[in-house]
């Protein structure tokens, strides 16, 4: 049975209180993953709830707002597609030591921001 849009949207809160949790703590790397997954929850709920059907099993947060004709902002739309870019190397750095170089506290903590910002919009429509 497919997950209704309710659930998708409650785990994608989880989600975002985690990455938060996870910035708090020091886990940059894992606070950018986190942003990713709750973003990806939100839209799969979202799609859920728009197109009446179980969204696909994808990671790709453009192929989703694509599929259901989303607009966003610029703003909005450049940050998705930055955030939709750094999924794997979140998942899987290939240099660890590089990956928390590149998501320090500052970098990190703009990705949370946006993240929030995106997440409230999300739940808006």
């Amino acid at each position: 049975m497919a997950k209704p849009p309710e659930e998708w949207l409650a785990q994608a809160r989880y989600d975002m209180d985690t990455a938060a949790y996870m910035f708090r703590g020091g886990r940059y790397m894992y606070t950018v993953f986190m942003c990713h997954l709750a973003l990806e929850k939100a839209l799969k709920g979202l799609y859920a709830e728009q197109l009446g059907k179980e969204p696909p099993k994808t990671h790709n947060l453009l192929y989703l707002i694509e599929k259901m004709k989303l607009k966003l902002s610029e703003e909005l739309q450049d940050f998705i597609t930055t955030l939709n870019r750094v999924s794997v190397p979140t998942r899987y750095p290939d240099d660890l030591q590089r990956i928390l170089k590149d998501y320090n506290k500052k970098r990190t903590k703009e990705v949370l921001d946006q993240s929030k910002k995106v997440l409230q919009w999300l739940n808006a429509k």
